[in-house]
């Protein structure tokens, strides 16, 4: 079942309806949206462009234990502990203060200049990260106004941890199938700078911690930034771009609480900690990918060997290795960014698809597979048909990864 995150003023006369267990969608006359419960088709959908935005400061493995000193020398961790367990050798971390809304709106504007298009014809604004600049209003009214979309466009948040910005996407692509509207913008910034530097203090600062017990902060430890927008427009606006064939969820909720963020109550004075069973989260999660990319496969016919790239969520090297090895995908046509960016949340996925198109990785008639995987434990994937889909912001230090 997806997960739709919108205002109640808004349900009524959106075109995806949940009803039950089933998506339903009310669809005009020209549409050809097909739909089984949780599985969707597109004919008329594209990813017109990409645009990213990435912090200048790095911050590698190696700083961040040297800033967690104490709690190494009191429990006698080795040095390169941190880059060895996770294949991350660096993130990037925004200036603080930096609020979410600033490389979104940095990253929608590229994404909407490389795609050359009026913005009067963008009908819907998600915003879609972890991160976000308030509880109340929806961070894309900001976002909205900063890039001068049209007051007829849909507007509104959604969460689903690092899901986010893929959620966004099947919808804003429903929306496109059904006639609703012409073309979307699904944009999200996640910034680890809070969590990492509240995470070192907290770990320092408790001399209760044994290395058994400190497991469950390591991967804060692993979280970086970064800002990315998806412009997905009709067809008919999109001569060759990529295409959106078809789109899968699968929800195995009952591993719900295998990673936990503290409340969200207290507005910009909150102070970040999440607690992850690593472990178990990525057992249970690969087996959700596996049953997931199985839906896939049922659903496009796709054999495994036709799949040209697959992009993943990036979390690291052991659950990228175990991941691949149990889904029965190579290694060899998997693209990643983890060990530059780190986990970046719910931008990771599309950033990795970006350098990966940046890189040379993609080519025109690619069957490109977006194995997207979030705790909760929820997966959404996607295949795709690679097209001609400008990419905006990749930095040159990306391109040689």
């Amino acid at each position: 079942m997806l997960a739709f995150a919108l205002h109640a003023s808004n349900c009524l006369q959106l075109v995806p309806l949940l009803v039950g267990m089933e998506v339903r969608y009310k669809r005009s006359k020209h549409s050809h949206h097909q739909h089984l419960g949780s599985k969707l088709r597109f004919q008329n959908v594209c990813l017109k462009s990409i645009g990213t935005v990435l912090p200048d400061e790095i911050l590698t493995s190696d700083q961040i234990e040297q800033r967690l000193g104490p709690l190494y020398q009191r429990l006698k961790l080795p040095e390169g502990r941190l880059e060895l367990m996770s294949g991350i050798g660096a993130r990037r971390v925004w200036p603080a203060g930096t609020a979410p809304s600033g490389p979104s709106i940095e990253s929608g504007n590229r994404a909407i200049e490389a795609a050359g298009i009026d913005r009067d014809k963008i009908g819907c604004l998600i915003h879609a990260s972890v991160c976000r600049d308030f509880l109340e209003p929806a961070t894309a009214s900001k976002v909205h106004d900063g890039l001068s979309l049209p007051s007829h466009c849909w507007v509104y948040d959604v969460s689903n941890a690092c899901l986010g910005l893929i959620n966004g996407a099947v919808q804003i692509a429903s929306m496109i199938e059904s006639g609703a509207i012409e073309a979307g913008i699904v944009v999200g910034t996640e910034n680890s700078r809070p969590l990492m530097e509240q995470t070192i203090d907290s770990l320092n600062a408790d001399t209760s911690l044994t290395r058994k017990t400190v497991k469950s902060a390591f991967a804060s430890l692993t979280i970086g930034s970064g800002s990315c927008a998806l412009l997905l427009t009709h067809r008919d606006l999109a001569s060759g771009g990529t295409s959106f064939e078809a789109a899968i969820a699968c929800a195995r909720t009952k591993f719900h609480d295998l990673c936990v963020s503290d409340d969200d109550t207290a507005g910009a004075n909150m102070q970040p900690l999440m607690e992850t069973d690593s472990e178990t989260l990525m057992a249970e999660g690969i087996a959700t990918g596996v049953m997931a990319l199985e839906q896939l496969l049922d659903e496009t016919t796709w054999q495994r060997d036709q799949i040209d790239r697959t992009v993943c969520h990036q979390v690291g090297t052991r659950h990228r290795a175990a991941m691949l090895q149990s889904m029965r995908l190579s290694m060899e046509t998997d693209s990643v960014t983890f060990p530059h960016l780190g986990n970046t949340g719910s931008v990771a996925l599309p950033l990795t698809l970006a350098a990966a198109a940046a890189r040379g990785e993609l080519e025109p008639g690619h069957q490109v597979a977006l194995l997207g995987i979030g705790s909760g434990i929820n997966s959404v994937m996607l295949a795709t048909r690679w097209g001609d889909t400008v990419v905006r912001g990749i930095p040159d230090d990306l391109l040689g990864s």
